[in-house]
């Protein structure tokens, strides 16, 4: 199709992470309001999203959906190296999800809208955020052997 001849997956991530800048400005511009994945998700599950509920399940249905488009189209999905440990990848999406309650925001809200604005706490977050990652991939590859 038309992303099969693409000789590197690099590109998806470019046109993945043009997609998001896309989306955060136009969100931005538009109604006035920072993209923040995890807590359009968020308000959905806490039933805090009031009159935004039907702009962030939407966003959230993007975001299901556009893989499964992808595939449904025919095109190659980028590969992975995500674990087939269940138990791994579960536990791994429960502590995204504190780590995001508890940083106020994920990456999509400090690292593309945060640092873009210069906030001062999304760069810190976005930091913290890549230490945090960087120390648990080290314990968990090389000090549990679980991935």
């Amino acid at each position: 199709m038309m992303f099969g001849a693409i000789p590197s997956d690099w590109l998806f991530g470019l046109l993945g992470g043009l997609m998001i800048g896309t989306a955060a400005a136009i969100l931005l511009l538009i109604n006035g309001r920072i993209m923040g994945a995890s807590g359009l998700l968020g308000s959905l599950v806490d039933g805090s999203a009031g009159r935004q509920w039907l702009d962030n399940a939407a966003f959230v249905a993007g975001v299901v959906l556009a893989p499964a488009l992808i595939v449904w189209l025919g095109m190659r999905a980028p590969s992975t190296n995500v674990t087939g440990n269940w138990l791994v990848i579960v536990l791994g999406g429960l502590l995204v999800g504190f780590g995001t309650r508890l940083g106020n925001g994920c990456t999509s809200g400090h690292g593309v809208c945060g640092i873009s604005r210069l906030s001062p706490r999304g760069i810190i977050a976005t930091l913290v955020y890549l230490g945090a990652g960087g120390l648990t991939m080290l314990i968990a590859r090389h000090g549990l052997e679980v991935i």
